[in-house]
């Protein structure tokens, strides 16, 4: 089993769109049984992927991380081929807090070792932050997305990243960033994709802003845009670093 972390520290990058889409396409393109794991309190993934779960049910999400629940009784299908999903909600604000009580280093890994039966591949909305969080990341993902707009700051940005996850003395999955929420109108978005090293390109596009009102991945609904064919070539450009590809 592989897990794809999409994780920043910061938030307002793409990252939910990242990690819905890119579920999707493994589950779509890959063929691989996959698990999108919502981490994030505020369940944008969640909402797009089962709306009428996230209005109605209880907190639990938080508890599956303390243990009191196994995942496996909150996976719910999602009515696309081969992708279920594991919904947040307002349980996991403050998920840092979370896994500091928890006091078990590799507590996200051992939850997902318990998925490895019933799954080829699982990706992990994170939230944003600095904290217990990362930590937890780290020991968890065989690989992490960076998702971050271009500009002159974002080597920056993945330098940042690198020396943060560094810092527990753990040796570090493989980081791939992806350039997102991109407009070739701007100056310094054109520069930044001339001037780096070949990164994946999401670009922004109104057909991604309705993912919520779709309540699907962009793939579903707009199957030939240019946001479509870009979170395509996403997944072929992230599928050789998986051991499921």
């Amino acid at each position: 089993m592989a897990t794809v972390a999409v994780y920043n520290l910061k938030g307002g990058v793409g990252k939910t769109s990242v990690a819905v889409n890119l579920a999707w396409a493994g589950a779509t393109l890959g063929g691989h049984r996959t698990l999108l794991w919502d981490l994030d309190g505020q369940a944008s993934a969640s909402w797009i992927l089962a709306p009428d779960h996230v209005a109605t049910e209880g907190a639990d999400a938080g508890a599956v991380l303390a243990c009191d629940i196994p995942p496996s009784d909150l996976i719910l299908p999602t009515g696309f081929e081969r992708l279920d999903l594991l919904p947040a909600d307002a349980s996991l604000h403050g998920l840092d807090h979370i896994f500091a009580q928890i006091d078990r280093e590799r507590r996200l890994r051992q939850l997902l070792d318990t998925l490895n039966d019933s799954y080829d591949l699982i990706v992990l909305d994170c939230p944003p932050g600095l904290g217990a969080t990362s930590s937890q990341v780290i020991r968890a993902a065989s690989t992490i997305l960076l998702p971050m707009i271009p500009s002159p700051l974002s080597n920056r940005a993945l330098v940042e990243l690198q020396t943060h996850l560094s810092r527990g003395g753990e040796e570090l999955p493989p980081i791939v960033p992806v350039f997102t929420m991109v407009d070739m109108r701007r100056a310094a978005h054109r520069a930044a994709i001339e001037n780096g090293p070949g990164y994946p390109v999401i670009p922004m596009a109104s057909a991604i802003e309705m993912m919520g009102e779709r309540n699907a991945p962009i793939g579903v609904y707009a199957p030939r845009s240019a946001a479509a064919q870009a979170f395509d070539s996403l997944w072929y450009a992230v599928s050789p670093h998986l051991t499921v590809a």
